[in-house]
Parts: structure tokens; sequence; C-alpha cells
């Protein structure tokens, strides 16, 4: 008997994919792995000392108008809470007087009451709300000329103290802002100086002495600077003075004439000399003291600080900051400074020293340096001033 054929279809055969899943997986961490030792072998490029230098000097400057917004924080605020301590004063002198004219209102009324005359009125005198009492324009005419005037008294006083009262108020709120502004300003500077200190303490010994380098370098560059000033200013007082010799000599007849015009002008200039001397031996004085932001002596100066100290010892008064110092006075330039006037730098006037001649000055440069002389070329030049 023939065998019968088998009805099972054959089982497919089926492949595994796990060995490819497998050597995938391997692949991309392998990539991964290739990806993370390449950002370890390659970390970012270290910045070089010029670019260091340049980020320090940046961050001291930007602490140095951090510290003038300081100054004229703390110079409003002083104002301000002086302003505030007035007010309050006269608000208490008022009260008392309010106190005495509402006794006076109330004398009255006692007396209406003890004549039995006007009861209405008296209860009226006492009440806490005597402005109601003049919308009745009709009972005034029926009081005695000294009770109508003691009523106008104290409406006055009682609007004198309301009006008081709010500029107080006022005031106070001026002064909380000057306040937060203050601290704001304070912050900003201690945040500019701790970020210069940690990149300083970043630097190994040998490219700190490179940036000791690159300093003495800039400062040698800014003395060279100072001394051709000097040269043209030699020349210039030179020729002025030989121009001037020939003047006075010129004529006898105008001798007369001559000599009053000269003592008048002699006299301004032998003024402004003496002051300028008082300030250069003022800030000489204060040299070798430290840099202190905020501070305005005897012991520590800012920038301005110092100048404005200087100025006050040659009996001239400039304000606190170099914005408000920069307006003061007649506008320099250059080539005509004499001991004395005062040199900004910056584009946004964040520093001032005081020219000493030759072009030299005396400043307090920066937090961690002392009271010094230095070119007035180290920093760029945005003006000069004369005060006085």
């Amino acid at each position: 008997m023939p065998a019968l054929a088998s009805h099972r279809k054959p089982r497919p055969r089926v492949r595994s994919t796990t060995p490819a899943i497998g050597f995938t997986t391997v692949a991309l961490a392998s990539v991964t792995l290739l990806s993370t030792q390449s950002a370890l072998a390659a970390p970012a490029p270290k910045p070089s000392i010029e670019d260091v230098q340049k980020k320090v000097d940046d961050l001291y400057r930007q602490a140095g108008t951090a510290t003038q917004h300081y100054d004229q924080a703390k110079e409003a605020s002083a104002k301000q809470r002086t302003e505030v301590d007035t007010l309050l004063d006269d608000i208490a002198q008022r009260a008392d007087k309010l106190n005495d004219a509402r006794r006076t209102l109330g004398n009255y009324a006692a007396a209406q009451y003890r004549d039995g005359a006007l009861a209405p009125t008296a209860t009226f005198f006492l009440a806490n709300d005597p402005q109601s009492f003049f919308d009745q324009t009709h009972l005034m005419n029926r009081m005695a000329t000294n009770q109508q005037q003691a009523v106008t008294d104290f409406r006055t006083k009682q609007a004198e103290a309301s009006r008081k009262r709010a500029e107080a108020v006022t005031s106070l709120e001026t002064l909380t802002t000057s306040q937060t502004r203050l601290r704001t300003s304070k912050q900003n500077v201690q945040d500019k100086l701790a970020e210069a200190r940690t990149l300083l303490s970043k630097l190994t010994a040998e490219e700190k002495a490179r940036l000791a380098e690159l300093e003495q370098k800039k400062k040698d560059e800014a003395r060279r600077k100072a001394a051709e000033l000097a040269t043209k200013q030699a020349a210039a007082k030179a020729e002025a003075d030989r121009k001037a010799k020939e003047a006075g000599g010129g004529t006898g007849t105008g001798t007369g004439s001559g000599s009053g015009t000269g003592t008048g002008s002699g006299g301004s200039d032998s003024s402004a000399t003496t002051k300028a001397g008082k300030v250069l031996a003022f800030a000489r004085a204060q040299i070798g003291k430290p840099y202190v932001w905020g501070a305005t002596g005897p012991s520590s100066y800012d920038c301005s600080g110092l100048t404005q100290a200087a100025w006050r010892a040659a009996g001239v008064s400039i304000p606190r900051t170099t914005w408000d110092q920069v307006n003061v006075g007649t506008r320099i330039a250059t080539a005509d400074l004499q001991p004395g006037d005062l040199v900004f730098f910056y584009d946004d006037i964040s520093h001032v020293g005081i020219y000493k001649g030759d072009g030299m000055m005396i400043h307090a440069p920066k937090p961690g340096a002392n009271v010094r002389e230095e070119s007035i070329y180290y920093m760029p030049i945005y003006g000069s001033v004369r005060p006085g």
C-alpha cells in the first residue's frame, strides 16, 4: 500500500537577531566613549596673559564705575536722611503749635458755654474736624474778631501740618530708594573685585611674572608720553615768556597802563597758583595711603574722594563724584594742563587724578593700591577741568 503524503507544512527557519543587536550596542558605546575621550582630550584653551591683563583692567574699571554709583547713592542717602530728620522736627514743632491753637479754641468755647451763648458753636469747636465749621460761613459773622482769628490760625496750622506730613512721607520713600541703590552699588563693587581676585589667583608664578612685565611696559610707555608732554609744555612756556618779555620792553609810554593791567592779571594768577600749591601739598601728603572705595579720608580715599579733599584744603568746594566734578570749573586741553587741574579718564568718566606737572598726576588708583604719582597716559584720558 502506498505511503500517504504528509500534509504538515515545513516549519520556517527563524534567524536570531540577537547578535546584530549586540553589535549595534557595542558600536554605539564605542562612539560615546570616543566622544567623551575627545572632549576630555581637548579642554577649552587657556586665556593668554594679555587677555588676563585686559580682563583684570576692565574689571577694575567696572569696579571704579560701580564705586562712583556707590558714592552718588551714599551722598543722596545722607542728604535725604538730613531732609527727613528736618521735616520730622518741623512736624513735631507744628504739632505743638496746632495743639496750642486747639487749646485756644477750647478756651473760647468754654467761655461761651459759661456765658450761656452759642452752645452749638462750643460743641463744634471741640470736634475733631473743625473744617466743617468753615462751610457754615454764616456762623463766622456772629463771632468776635479774635475768635475768628483763632479759628483761622487753627485752620492754617492744620493745613501746614498736613502738608509737611505729606512731604515727610515722600522724603521717606525717596530715602528708601536711595538706600536700595546704595546696597546694589556696594554689591556690584564687591562682585567685580571678587571676580578680579579670582582671575588673578588662578595664575601660576610664571604667569604672574609675565603679567608684571606687561604692566611695567605699560607704565614705561605712559611715562615716555608724559616726558614728551613735559618737553612740549616747557617749550611753550619758554616761548610765552619770551613774547611777554618782548611785549613788556616795547614802549615806555605804555608802562603805566600796562602795569595796571598786569597787576590785576598777576593777582588772579597768583591766587590760582596759591590754590594749586595747596591742592598739591595736600595730595602729596596722602601718597602711600590705601585706596578704599567710598572713602573720603583722612586715612584712605577713592579717586574722587581724594580730589574733593585736596581742593577742599585749598578752600574750594567741589562735588563728590567724578560725574559731577567734571562739570565744575573750566575745561582745559591736555596740552594746557597746569598743576592742580583735574584729569578724568575713560569714556564713562569713572576715574580722576590731580595733575602735578610734567605729564604726571597724583591719584588713588584702585583697590589693593596706594595713592601714588603716575603718568596721566596710564589710562585713556577723557578730559580735564580747572576748578576754582
